[in-house]
């Protein structure tokens, strides 16, 4: 039987690696799903991977995590198209407006501190995050909230008796508890929404596995490491093109001395891929699986251990649920006045 999968956020980097390595390994075992917001590049993502594998099995699904509308829509579509659901790749992400500390950055790149601060990006990234449509901060939104809506929608065909599936977060090294306020889980009053999102993803994902195992749904978390991708470069907007040339000699050398510097989409995807061919039951819930590769550029995944708690982890769960509920509150009063203003009788004079 084929395996149906849905990555979100496939159109490229890291996302886009791993659809090429499952069709690598199992072009004819898979159905697979790229989930994306931009549609042109989804599209292209999708030639691309046909031009490698002809007969393989490539759908497109229009997903925008950061709109509640847009996750509704789209569960809504994958229910209609499939019965079940094996694999939920949760890789769509952003780190928007990203304020970079060029003093601390050359200041760190002649220090003891160059291995941590490239690997988690710690002293020298911020962010600015901005309001959705739908009131919510943008990167929490995106990054977890979305992705909490869309397994919540999807339910009906991830639990199934009888037979697993499994959630795959993409989170990251950067994902700090001291970034992360339980009482501010959105981070309106902080500078640091992608690390605080992707650690509320971490505990998430613990807390899925509490409820969700017995339905035989399993979550895993994931961490990249160091890959070269449109998020990165998007990091450093000011820096001339040249300058990462002349960094990537210094990027290639830290690699010799740290296992974390994976640098390709490929290698980054290593732990996304590895995780595909385990047994989920057997995988450890407070673990993170990170991808990595030695200075002779073998690549491998190794779990970790990650700075989360099980309280933690069911406040938060019980937060984004009634968030839910009042998004969705929202969403049925905005529906109905929309319907009573298209209900509403022409005035006199009007055409």
């Amino acid at each position: 039987m084929n395996k149906v999968i849905l990555v979100t956020g496939a159109n490229s980097g890291i996302g886009l690696a791993l659809c090429e390595r499952l069709l690598s390994q199992d072009t004819q075992g898979i159905q697979l799903c790229l989930a994306c917001r931009n549609m042109r590049r989804a599209q292209a993502a999708r030639s691309a991977l046909l031009a490698s594998h002809p007969s393989a099995q490539v759908a497109l699904l229009q997903l925008d995590t950061s709109s509640i509308s847009s996750v509704l829509a789209a569960a809504q579509e994958v229910k209609l198209r499939y019965n079940r659901l094996d694999y939920l790749y949760l890789n769509a992400g952003i780190m928007p407006n990203p304020q970079f500390d060029v003093k601390s950055f050359f200041k760190g790149l002649f220090s003891s501190h160059i291995i941590t601060m490239f690997a988690t990006g710690e002293g020298i990234l911020t962010q600015k995050d901005s309001i959705t449509p739908d009131g919510l901060q943008e990167v929490f939104a995106t990054n977890l909230f979305g992705h909490f809506l869309l397994i919540r929608e999807l339910e009906p065909v991830l639990c199934h008796e009888g037979r697993t599936s499994q959630l795959i977060w993409t989170s990251s090294s950067n994902a700090h508890r001291s970034a992360f306020n339980l009482e501010d889980i959105q981070h309106h009053r902080g500078t640091q929404p992608y690390s605080s999102s992707k650690y509320a993803s971490d505990l998430l994902s613990l807390a899925i596995n509490t409820h969700y195992n017995k339905q035989g749904l399993y979550s895993s978390v994931i961490c990249p490491g160091f890959v070269m991708t449109n998020l990165t470069y998007g990091i450093l907007p000011s820096f001339p093109a040249f300058l990462w040339t002349l960094l990537m000699p210094v990027f290639w050398l830290i690699r010799m001395l740290t296992n974390t510097f994976t640098l390709t989409p490929y290698n980054g995807a290593e732990a996304l891929f590895w995780l595909f061919k385990q047994k989920p039951e057997s995988l450890d819930p407070q673990a993170k699986y990170h991808s990595l590769t030695s200075g002779l550029g073998n690549n491998y995944t190794e779990p970790r251990k990650m700075d989360i708690d099980l309280e933690t982890s069911e406040v938060l769960y019980k937060k984004l649920l009634q968030l839910e509920s009042e998004v969705r509150k929202k969403l049925k009063e905005k529906q109905k006045e929309s319907q009573h203003a298209h209900s509403r009788p022409a005035g006199p004079g009007s055409s």
